[in-house]
This record gives C-alpha cells, structure tokens and sequence, in this order.
C-alpha cells in the first residue's frame, strides 16, 4: 500500500505541479486560515485583517477556476472534439495542440493509438486495393486469354495475331515501347512489327542470330536472355538507348513444349514492374498460348507442304506409267522404222521426215524427264532459298554457264505456294535459256526493299529474240501463259524483254499474300520514342 501511496502522491504532485495550482491553493488555504483565526479571535483582530483574508481566499479561488478551466477543462473539451472527428474518419486528427495541460500524458498515448489505427486503416485499404487490382487483373488475364484463344482461328496470318497482341500487353504493362521476333528455321530471328521504338534500330535488329537481342535487362527466366549495359547499346546501336535506372525489360518467350517460337520485349518502367509476380505469371501464360499458335501454324504449313510433294509425287508416278511410256514406245518403234528404211534404201525424203519425227519424239522425252525430275524434287525442306541454291547449281553443271544469284532480301515468309509458284517461274526461265539463249552468263535476282514490292529478275546475255518472231513459234504462247498464270497466283505481272543482239530480261513485281504489304510494314516499324 505505501508504494501504492507514494505513486499517487507522485501522480497527484506532477498534477499540480502542470496545472500551476500549488500558490492558488496555497493562497486559498491561507486566506481560509486567516479567515477562521480572525473570526475565531473576534475583537483581538483588526478589520483590516478580516479584509484581506477575504481578498485573498477571493483570489486563490478564482486563479484555481482559472487554471483548471485552462489546464484540465479545456484540453478535456479540444479530446473530445478531436475523438469525434476521429471516429467520423478525419485522417490526420489529433488530440490537443500543444495546450493541453495535466491532460498531456494521456493526450500522447491517445495520439500513440490514433496512428497505430489510423496506420492498420491504411494498410487495410492497401490490401483491399491490392486485391481489387488483383481480380481486375485476373479479370483482365481470363478476357486476354479468351481473345488469344479466339483470335488463334481468326486471325488471317500469324503476323496480324503477334502484332495485336503486342499491343495488348504493352498496354498491360504501361510499357514505352514492345517489339515481337520469331525465330526462322535457319537460326535467326525475323523482327515481326514493334510499337514506340526508333524505324531505324529496329529494322537494324529485323534479322539477328538468335543468341543476340536486344540490349536490357531480362526479368523473366527463358533461353533468350540479354543483359547488356546501356552505355555498350548505345555505341553499338549508335543512338540513346533506354537507361537500366528508367526502364525494365520484359521477355516473354512464345513457349511451345521446350522450344522457344518467338519473342516478346516490353520496355515498361521500374514503377510498373516492383510487383510483377503475378503480371509475369499471366504473361508466360499468353506466351504459352501463343507459342501454340506459332506452332500450329508452321504445322499446318508444313502439311500443306507435304500434301503438295504428296501430290506432286502422285502425278510424276502417274506420268511415268502412262505418257512416259508411251513416248518411250513410240522411240523404239521410230528407230526400228529408221532402220527400216535405211535397209530398204527408200528415198531420201522418207529418211528426212523419219529423222524429223524422231527428233521430236527424243524433244518431247527429254522435257518429259526434266518434268518428271522436277515433279520428284520439290522444294527443299528447308525452303525458297535452299531450292533456287540447288536448281541453279544443277544449271551450272549441265550447261557450262556462269550463274549469279543475288538476294538482296532477308528470308521471307512466303506460304508454301508462293514459293513453288517463284521457283517454277524460274525454273522456265532457266528452261528458255538453256534452249534458246545460247548464253555466258546468267543472273537471278531477288530484291525485297524496291517501292514497287518484291522483285523476282532473271536475265541473260545471249542471243536475243524480237518479240513479235518469238511469239509466232509454236509452243511459246503456252509457255507465256504458263508464266503470266504464275504471276497472277502471286497477285503480280510478269514482263519480257529482248532485243536481238541484247540478251533476255524476265521481271516479275509481286506482293506476297502471307504477310502485310511493305507499306503496312514500314508504317508498323515506323514509330519513335526519344
């Protein structure tokens, strides 16, 4: 009890001492002593001492009323006040002023537990805002999905399908910039369209061995990771790069099983990616979707590539069976005629239309061969490229003549009936000039970057025709049409020049259906971000 005691003193000492109350009330105490004495001393005391006790026990009340309105009353108002406004959701409120008198231990802890609550308060709606953001994004990731799993049947080229979706997600991230690359076949990457980034840059990087890419910084785990300095991109890339204390890289790999399809590059800034666990969760998932598409689509071309070869196999067989052996009869029985008529000793004239019509026959057997050699031996595997390689080495070999292939384009995505369209094309030309041309050399060109679209150019420096001779040939109106047909399957024209003396020069002008028109493409690469 005595320790119970002394607090309480204590406590009650620290009162008066903060309210200022020990002289009133030592004034009120003597003024009532002095009161009581006078009055109890009646006639020994004078009246002036009566007068001043009164003064006095007058004065002690009234600074005692005063210190305890200022010191307790008031401060106990202003806790009041500022409790109400606190339980109506004022943020900021506290209790007191700096004036709030014996009241100033419990005005401190009563702050201390206003901003631990106001503190829990914050953090509570953090948390609900975190989980609001949280299902829009899961909101947003299901309709995002959706559109994939829609737009993968829609969609008219794989091209069309990646470009759109860059934008989704570089919308998603708040990114300043978004390019998309396939990897080819041959182990390079294709730049498909980019969105905020310099035409210039971007068209430097549109075909990159696949261990290269874009400078920054990977976030996300995958085969294709870069992680070079800015200041090193910048001298190699010869402009202002993005610096790693601006912005984040984002790859998302177009992931099909354990093959990487393609690629996605987000440049967002660090803002948007400090909470990026679940925002990479639904990107790989987009990226798993796509990378089926990417897949299903080379699939489905490269059955449509087999289902030619199959076909294409079927007619070479087909024409073995019956026209090849035909003309293969009709040789024997024309040189056992020949013999015939040497024997016989028959006129010369006999002699000359059988040789003639033999002629022919060994013509129409020989270009049966090369059709069946061409039917049998499609195009390479590996595609365009490879195929024109091999056609005109075996050119080279059978006639002698210098051929030089020029191919100012970066592989192409043509469909597979483009490309077979283009190799026959040139495969005639070749014909032609093996037969007629007489030439020393030969050059076939393929340009992608001419205004006009792309270019297909074979020509030759030999004997020439005149047009109006040339066509009046049997057989060379069909050859023509076969040639103008092709052109037309590649939505182009073909054109055929000659002059005797001069060589040929056969052009055609095309724009290939399986990807956006060159225009559609330098608008979609043209886009810059300083």
């Amino acid at each position: 009890m005595t320790r119970i005691d002394d607090e309480q003193n204590t406590t009650l000492t620290q009162l008066l001492r903060s309210a200022r109350l020990g002289i009133p009330l030592l004034a009120l105490v003597l003024g009532l002593l002095a009161a009581w004495t006078a009055g109890a001393g009646g006639h020994f005391f004078p009246s002036w001492l009566h007068f001043s006790a009164w003064i006095l026990m007058t004065l002690g009340l009234a600074v005692t009323l005063n210190r305890l309105h200022r010191y307790l009353f008031r401060p106990l108002i202003s806790m009041q006040n500022a409790l109400y406004h606190f339980n109506q959701g004022e943020p900021g409120v506290r209790v007191g002023d700096g004036r709030v008198g014996v009241l100033d231990g419990m005005a401190k802890d009563i702050n201390s537990l206003i901003e631990e609550l106001a503190d829990l308060y914050d953090d509570m709606d953090n948390r609900v805002a975190s989980q609001t953001r949280r299902l829009a994004q899961k909101t947003a990731s299901l309709h995002i999905l959706y559109d994939v799993a829609n737009s993968i049947n829609e969609a008219r080229s794989l091209d069309e399908l990646l470009t759109r979706f860059l934008r989704v997600l570089k919308e998603m991230v708040g990114g300043l910039a978004a390019t998309v690359q396939l990897t080819m076949p041959e182990g390079r990457m294709r730049a498909v369209a980019c969105l905020g980034l310099d035409n210039q840059v971007t068209r430097g990087a549109e075909i990159l061995p696949i261990r290269l890419c874009r400078c920054g910084i990977a976030l996300t785990p995958g085969d294709i990771l870069c992680e070079h300095d800015p200041e090193h991109c910048s001298l190699l890339q010869g402009r202002r790069m993005f610096g790693t204390d601006e912005i984040e890289v984002i790859e998302v790999p177009l992931r099909y099983h354990e093959e990487i399809m393609g690629l996605y590059r987000l440049y967002a800034p660090k803002s948007v990616t400090a909470e990026r666990e679940e925002l990479m969760e639904m990107l790989l998932t987009v990226g798993r979707h796509l990378g089926m598409a990417v897949a299903k689509q080379r699939s489905d071309e490269e059955a449509r590539r087999l289902s030619i070869i199959e076909e294409r196999t079927a007619l070479a067989h087909e024409l073995h069976d019956s026209l090849a052996q035909t003309i293969a009869s009709l040789r024997f029985q024309i040189r056992m005629l020949s013999e015939t008529l040497e024997e016989a000793g028959t006129c010369d004239q006999a002699r000359q239309e059988s040789r003639r019509i033999q002629n022919s026959v060994e013509e129409a057997h020989t270009e049966l061969r090369e059709l069946l050699n061409s039917f049998r031996a499609p195009l390479d595997q590996r595609g365009l490229m490879p195929a024109l390689l091999h056609m005109i080495e075996r050119f080279r070999e059978e006639t002698g003549t210098p051929v030089f292939l020029q191919l100012e384009c970066r592989p192409p995505p043509f469909s597979g009936n483009e490309e077979m369209q283009l190799l026959r094309i040139v495969q005639e030309s070749l014909a032609n000039i093996r037969k007629h041309a007489k030439a020393h050399t030969v050059r076939v060109l393929l340009r992608c970057a001419s205004p006009k679209g792309y270019i297909l150019l074979v020509e030759d420096d030999g004997i020439g025709f005149e047009n109006a001779a040339r066509l009046g040939k049997p057989g060379e109106h069909i050859g023509l049409s076969i040639l103008e047909e092709r052109a037309r399957r590649l939505n182009g024209s073909i054109k055929i020049e000659s002059e005797p003396g001069e060589g040929t020069r056969v052009e055609l002008i095309f724009q290939p259906s399986g990807r956006p028109g060159r225009a559609t493409r330098n608008s979609a690469l043209a886009c810059t971000l300083d």
